[in-house]
């Protein structure tokens, strides 16, 4: 109760709680390639939220109310500003990323033992998750997510270059 003598109600205190974690992410110097900046600013996001697993659940399911943690998604656009993406595909790539950090972050969450349960209630109905839960559970977390971010990132880039040749 003395914590509520600091601030408003719950509400005001989560905020405060996802500020400090998003804020605390460690973002890396611009450079000449979006791509490598991109990469460089979702990885710092995702490691930023998993360093505090408690609090997860809180940062992925609460909306800034303030700027205080802006910084992070202000250096992620601006990377992808300098890929010469078109204002709406812009903000599909940022979204489509934003997607990925917190998806990941919250599969990480559930652990390696649901991707190993779930492969066996999928059994041979469902092959196909079958077989990928035994890859999710042989393969790292940080490996998963650096595959599905450079996959994106490349796909980012096509969209780029495809646009420039219409």
């Amino acid at each position: 109760m003395t914590l509520y003598n600091y601030v408003a109600g719950k509400e005001e205190l989560e905020e405060l709680v996802v500020a400090a974690i998003v804020a605390d992410v460690s973002l890396p110097e611009p450079t000449d390639d979006w791509q490598r900046d991109a990469f460089a600013v979702a990885s710092a996001m995702w490691h930023g939220i998993r360093a505090h697993p408690a609090a997860i659940p809180l940062v992925l399911t609460r909306r800034m109310l303030s700027s205080t943690g802006f910084e992070a998604a202000e250096a992620l656009i601006a990377a992808l500003g300098r890929a010469g993406l078109e204002d709406r595909d812009r903000l599909a790539a940022f979204h489509a990323l934003l997607g990925l950090i917190t998806g990941s972050a919250q599969t990480d969450l559930a652990g390696p033992t649901v991707a190993a349960r779930i492969g066996s209630v999928a059994g041979a109905d469902h092959p196909h998750i079958e077989a990928l839960s035994v890859i999710a559970v042989e393969t790292s977390v940080e490996d998963d997510f650096h595959r599905g971010l450079r996959m994106l990132l490349d796909g980012i880039a096509a969209r780029r270059r495809t646009r420039r040749h219409r």
